[in-house]
């Protein structure tokens, strides 16, 4: 896309609607809001980045992102894809099934995005098709196929270790005492076993270990040969071909050797290899859903339903898919607003902070638009369905599921390695066992030489090395309440340049609370105040009278109240319990009338008239506002929070401020990232006033405010144009932008979209584990590239042996399996220092 052929009905960032905005930089370009001009004005410049260039990269090819006409986007999940092979593989074969337009998968996540024509195929036809190679496809709400998938992966591996014990058993007890004796075995025993294996019974015998190890290989090998088969044809040697090249070569060897009457067979390598890998891979994946279970308490905030108002006046109950434009629904306190459209009956306080980021309420009322997904904090509103009866918040997913399936995996190390490994290993067997026939050796000889060889180069430690210590990683993330989501995290960020911290409910607590009262107020009016906000459903009213409640739990004499910030509210012995009772009874204060109204609420406490609420409603009732309350609300308003009058016998008395208050940990953080050498970036949906108090610490090198999803998620794209970049929110609204960065980390009080989007989250809401991450990873980092290490050590000394001769293929197996042994045991411990 070129300047000549921007949509001028679009922001030149995000690409939302600019209808009603003004909002233009001095090249011309429209926004849709502030928030995307300053971030466009400030990154637009960054060295060979251009905007376009960066929705390219994130779509790796614009063009398939372009719906054709009557086409649709459909997410699969994906089991089986554990590479960046298999997304290549499932791209290309999906691509040319016909009435598919394009296709973009990420094993990191284990989402597809196929374009089709659903009238040319169906998404269960895309599902089976995918499916047919070998993978398991389904829909990414289908929780059933999932738990189908959890099943079927434990009953593999469960199968390949009790049949794996079955062969393993007699190698142990006859063939490998046989082969090498045994000394506790006595000489009629051994003459015993030996004859047996030398007889006609021992065709039956071989063949029941046959049986057994092509269950193995086949039920329990599956995923490995299924990726050596992805590797082999679309020419990326990786892992899987290693190991099944292995497990290939002694299965078929020992099959050669029963049907020619061969004296050795070795089962028990392809056993042992398909097993133990399999095995580790398992542990890997058992820890990465222990895990995700510890997110259980995260809420989905998506709506399904609606209330939908008659002609008549009535209401039903409908599916949102019953919606069309100019129906009207009904949304009452404490529920969510299911589509986009405009207020045309009654008025409220709506907390669009899961959709937007705003972490203030907005006052709603006739005329004014809404967003699918924001909530009814206060009041009562009917809303006329907009032109598309869509939902912004069904945007926001989609959006998050575009970014996912579209964020491609990365080779992993292991893999890489085995791009140049299996080559060699491959021409050394061929030119070793040619070598051998051409010094005349036997056929049988020269071929378990070339078969050592291969054995001994299984890379099963190699294969071990990289999810054992990420299974490591992931357990010691958890055992400090983080939650690691794919195993790719610890490869993909070593170091970051850029971390992009949101603002509300991540760097602040995200609950509204009372920051600041003025002491002037004497405590009596404060706890009436507090007995007349109890009545509210308002969150202002709601952190007012949650204030005075903890001021003195029992109704005695205190004398202070102890404030959300540390500070205190004179009380003078007031006691201002605000549960309210049916006869109107507050605590020792009665409630004698209550009204609200969209910018206050006003009523009658114990015999007199208290009003709390903005300076306007003091107005509109007559009463008196001095003007150093004046001063004082417009001051507290700059700096982004909620003041409040509260005043009695129509006069104001003084100001209470709410807001959301900022963690204690806040500064710490950003000041620990700031020092490893990164770029702290605070990003919010909020105006800039309320960003104005980050601007002012030292470690803070740039603020965004004012920025929609879709502005995060681009401004995210540009960022990483300048290095790795690490993107830390927890909510809804933050989740394009977590699902788009190089590294995603959600809090635990976020939500479920957040953390679905996201690589990493902190279970216990803890900022300060955002540190820990990053030790995490660099522990697991260097824990696999020691794993990676020795492995190599000891193919580096194996290797020599068996192409001398020196090595027959148990002695090979005995080796590999010491050295997977060591591996094992060094991935066992701890990453991290207690």
């Amino acid at each position: 896309m070129t300047d000549a052929t921007v949509d001028e009905r679009q922001c030149t960032l995000c690409d939302l609607p600019v209808e009603g905005s003004d909002v233009t930089d001095d090249e011309g370009n429209r926004f849709c809001c502030v928030g995307c001009r300053d971030v466009s004005d400030a990154l637009g410049d960054v060295d060979e980045v251009d905007a376009d260039d960066v929705r390219n990269a994130r779509e790796d090819d614009s063009e398939d992102r372009e719906l054709p006409d009557g086409h649709e986007a459909t997410y699969l999940e994906v089991d089986g894809m554990h590479c960046a092979t298999c997304e290549a593989f499932i791209e290309s074969v999906a691509t040319e099934t016909e009435g598919v337009s394009g296709a973009s998968a990420s094993y990191v996540t284990d989402t597809v995005r196929i374009d089709h024509d659903p009238d040319s195929v169906s998404q269960d036809d895309l599902a089976a098709a995918i499916s047919g190679l070998g993978y398991s496809a389904y829909d990414r709400d289908d929780a059933f196929s999932r738990r189908q998938a959890d099943n079927w992966e434990m009953a593999r591996v469960g199968v390949g270790v009790l049949m794996g014990m079955m062969v393993m058993l007699q190698y142990v007890v006859i063939i490998y005492p046989t082969y090498f004796g045994a000394w506790f075995y006595d000489e009629r025993t051994m003459e015993f076993f030996q004859e047996t294996l030398a007889s006609d019974l021992a065709t039956p015998f071989y063949l029941m270990i046959a049986a057994l190890t092509t269950i193995i290989l086949g039920v329990t090998g599956k995923p490995i040969l299924q990726g050596a088969y992805v590797s082999a044809k679309t020419r990326s040697p990786n892992m899987d071909l290693l190991v099944a090249i292995a497990a290939v070569s002694a299965y078929l060897y020992s099959t050669l050797s029963i049907a020619v009457g061969g004296e050795h067979i070795y089962y028990d390598v392809t056993v042992a290899i398909i097993v133990i890998v399999s095995v580790g891979n398992y542990y890997e994946s058992t820890i990465k859903r222990e895990a995700t279970e510890r997110l259980s308490n995260l809420t989905s905030v998506q709506v399904d339903s609606a209330r939908r108002v008659g002609e008549d006046g009535s209401h039903e109950d409908v599916a949102l898919e019953e919606l069309s434009a100019s129906d009207r629904v009904l949304v009452r306190a404490g529920e969510r607003i299911p589509v986009d459209g405009a207020v045309v009956e009654g008025e409220a306080a709506v907390d669009e902070a899961v959709v937007t980021g705003e972490s203030l309420p907005v006052t709603k009322d006739a005329g004014d638009a809404v967003v699918g997904g924001s909530m009814v904090a206060d009041g009562a509103v009917t809303v006329e369905v907009g032109e598309d009866a869509t939902s912004s918040l069904d945007r926001i997913t989609e959006l998050v599921w575009d970014l996912q399936s579209g964020t491609h995996g990365i080779q992993k190390l292991a893999d890489k390695l085995a791009t140049i490994f299996v080559p060699v290993v491959l021409a050394l067997a061929v030119v070793v066992t040619v070598a051998r026939l051409a010094l005349g050796a036997p056929i049988e000889g020269a071929l378990l030489t070339g078969l050592t060889v291969l054995i001994v180069s299984c890379p099963c430690a190699l294969g071990l090395a990289t999810p054992l210590a990420v299974a490591a990683g992931i357990r010691d993330a958890l055992e400090r309440s983080i939650v690691v989501f794919d195993d790719s995290v610890f490869e993909r960020i070593r170091t970051a340049d850029t971390v992009v911290f949101d603002k509300t409910g991540t760097l602040t607590t995200g609950d509204m609370t009372v920051v600041e009262a003025d002491t002037d107020v004497d405590a009596d009016l404060l706890g009436r105040a507090a007995i007349l906000e109890g009545r509210s459903a308002h969150p202002v009213g709601q952190a007012i009278a949650a204030m005075a409640g903890g001021s003195s739990g029992d109704g005695a004499d205190t004398g202070s109240g102890t404030v959300a910030d540390g500070g205190t509210v004179e009380t003078a012995g007031a006691e201002t319990s605000v549960a309210t009772d049916d006869a109107g009874e507050t605590g020792d204060g009665r409630l004698e009338s209550f009204e609200s109204y969209r910018n206050g609420v006003a009523g009658v406490v114990d015999g007199e008239e208290i009003v709390v609420g903005h300076p306007d409603l003091f107005r509109d009732r007559g009463w008196d506002v001095p003007e150093a309350v004046a001063k004082q609300v417009e001051a507290h308003r700059e700096t982004g929070r909620v003041p409040v009058a509260v005043g009695r016998d129509g006069t104001a008395a003084g100001v209470i401020v709410v807001g959301d208050e900022l963690r204690e940990e806040w500064g710490e953080t950003v000041t620990a990232i700031a020092d490893s050498g990164a770029e702290v970036v605070v990003l919010t949906g909020d105006d800039a006033k309320a960003a104005d108090r980050f601007r002012e610490h030292g470690a803070v090198d740039r603020v965004f405010a004012g920025v929609p999803p879709e502005g995060k998620a681009e401004t995210v794209e540009r960022l990483k144009g300048t290095g790795r970049t690490v993107m830390i929110g927890d909510g809804t609204n933050d989740a394009p932008a977590l699902a788009a960065a190089d590294l995603g980390i959600a809090l635990g009080g976020g939500t479920a979209m957040a953390a679905d989007a996201a690589d990493v989250a902190l279970v216990d809401d803890d900022l300060s584990s955002v540190d820990t991450v990053f030790d995490l990873a660099r522990a697991t980092d260097r824990r696999v590239k020691g794993n990676i290490g020795w492995a190599f050590c000891y193919n580096a000394v194996a290797i020599p042996l068996a192409v001398t001769g020196l090595l027959n293929p148990l002695f090979a197996a005995v080796a590999m399996g010491t050295s997977s042994l060591l591996v094992v045991t060094n991935s066992s411990r701890s990453l991290l220092e207690d």
